[in-house]
C-alpha cells in the first residue's frame, strides 16, 4: 500500500511533466521564480530537491518541509544582476499528527529604471556639442513584484512525503497600474501594467531505506498563463527529478564517520523554456556545525560554477545557522551572492 501510494504520487508528477517541454525556448514570464532564494542549495548548484528540508524547502520541494522537529525559520537575501535584489522569508511550523504547514514571502526590487519613448530619439546640440539621445525622457519607473505562498505537506509513512504549495504572485512593470496610449490606428485605450495569478508546486521525498538514499519529484509554477496588457505568457513551470545520499556519514554509502558527512546530490531540471538540464551538488558537514559547499550547473547559458559555506551553532538554546553562496554568471555578468540566515524555535 505504501509503496502504492508513492507510485501514484510519481505518476501525477510525471503527467505534469510533459507540459514543461512545450513552451519554445525564452517565451516564459516570471523569470524571478527561476532565481532559487536560499544560500544553501544554491551553493550546491540547486540540487536540492531530494536534500530540502525544513523552512527552505517551499522553494525547491514543499514536500521538505514535513521534516521539520520544531518551528523553523529562514530568510534571504539575493544580490542579483544589475543591482536587482530579491528578499525572501519562510517559516515551517509543524502540527504533529496533522502535518506541517509553511508560509513563505517574497519581494523583488529591480531599482528606479530610466524611461525611454522612441518619439525621444534624436540628436540634441549644435557644432561640436552634438549629442544623441537614445529615447531618455528624464523619468524612471520602479517595477516590482511580491509572492505570498502557504504550503502544507505530510508524511504519509516513516519513508514518504508529499506536499502541495498555492503562491499568489504580484507583478509590476510600471509605477502605476495602468497606462493610458492611442495606438497608430488613434484608439485610445487604459491597460492594466500588473499581472495577478495563482500558480502551484507539488513534490514528493522517498527515503529508499538503503543508507541514506533518497529520490524526489517536484513540479514548480504549475498555472494559468501570466497576463500583462492583452498578451498572455506562460508561467516558468518546471519539473524536477532528483537523488541524493550521504556517501560519508554515520550511515555513508563509502564509509562510516560519526562526526564528518559528505552528502552528493543529483536533480534532472526540465524548465517549459529551454533545454533540459541537470544540477551537481556536495555537502561537507564537520560536527554539523561548519559547511563547506560547492555544485555545477550544467546546460545553462551562464551560470555555472556555485559554492559556499554556512556555520549552525546554538546560542541561548536556539540552533542559528548563518549560510552564504557565490553562483558564477560566466565571463560577462558579475557573480551572484546569497545571504541566509536561519533560527529553530522550541
Amino acid at each position: 500500500m505504501k509503496t502504492t501510494i508513492a507510485l501514484l504520487v510519481a505518476g501525477l508528477l510525471l503527467v505534469c511533466a510533459p507540459a514543461a517541454v512545450a513552451q519554445k525556448v525564452g517565451t516564459s514570464s516570471l523569470q524571478f521564480l527561476k532565481v532559487m532564494p536560499d544560500a544553501r542549495g544554491t551553493a550546491m548548484g540547486d540540487a536540492l530537491a531530494s536534500v530540502a528540508s525544513g523552512a527552505n524547502a517551499v522553494f525547491w520541494n514543499p514536500a521538505g518541509i514535513a521534516h521539520a522537529d520544531a518551528i523553523d525559520v529562514a530568510g534571504t537575501t539575493t544580490m542579483w544582476l544589475f543591482d536587482a535584489q530579491q528578499h525572501a522569508l519562510a517559516a515551517a511550523i509543524p502540527l504533529d499528527d496533522w502535518g506541517t504547514v509553511a508560509v513563505q514571502l517574497q519581494y523583488v526590487d529591480y531599482g528606479s529604471m530610466p524611461v525611454t519613448r522612441a518619439d525621444q530619439l534624436q540628436f540634441a546640440g549644435t557644432g561640436t556639442n552634438v549629442r544623441y539621445n537614445p529615447g531618455l525622457t528624464g523619468e524612471t519607473f520602479n517595477p516590482s513584484t511580491y509572492l505570498i505562498g502557504v504550503t502544507y505537506a505530510k508524511k504519509m509513512t516513516d519513508k514518504f512525503a508529499t506536499g502541495v504549495t498555492v503562491k499568489f504572485i504580484n507583478e509590476s512593470l510600471w509605477s502605476s497600474s495602468t497606462v493610458t496610449y492611442t495606438s497608430t490606428s488613434g484608439v485610445t485605450e487604459t491597460v492594466n501594467t500588473f499581472a495577478r495569478l495563482v500558480l502551484f508546486d507539488f513534490g514528493l521525498q522517498y527515503n529508499t531505506g538503503y543508507r541514506t538514499v533518497r529520490v524526489s519529484a517536484a513540479v514548480q509554477n504549475f498555472g494559468a498563463q501570466v497576463k500583462f496588457a492583452k498578451e498572455g505568457f506562460p508561467a516558468p513551470l518546471a519539473f524536477r527529478i532528483g537523488t541524493a545520499a550521504d556517501v560519508v556519514g554515520p550511515n555513508g554509502l563509502l564509509g562510516e564517520s560519526e562526526d564528518n558527512r559528505i552528502t552528493m546530490a543529483y536533480d534532472l531540471f526540465q524548465p517549459n523554456d529551454y533545454k533540459q538540464q541537470m544540477h551537481l551538488g556536495m555537502e561537507y558537514g564537520f560536527s554539523d556545525a561548519v559547511f563547506l559547499r560547492a555544485g555545477y550547473k550544467f546546460f545553462y547559458d551562464n551560470d555555472g560554477l556555485t559554492a559556499g559555506a554556512g556555520v549552525r551553532q546554538e546560542v541561548g538554546g536556539f540552533p542559528l545557522s548563518l549560510d552564504y553562496s557565490y553562483g558564477s554568471m560566466g565571463d560577462y555578468l558579475p557573480a551572484v551572492h546569497r545571504i541566509s540566515v536561519g533560527v529553530q524555535l522550541p
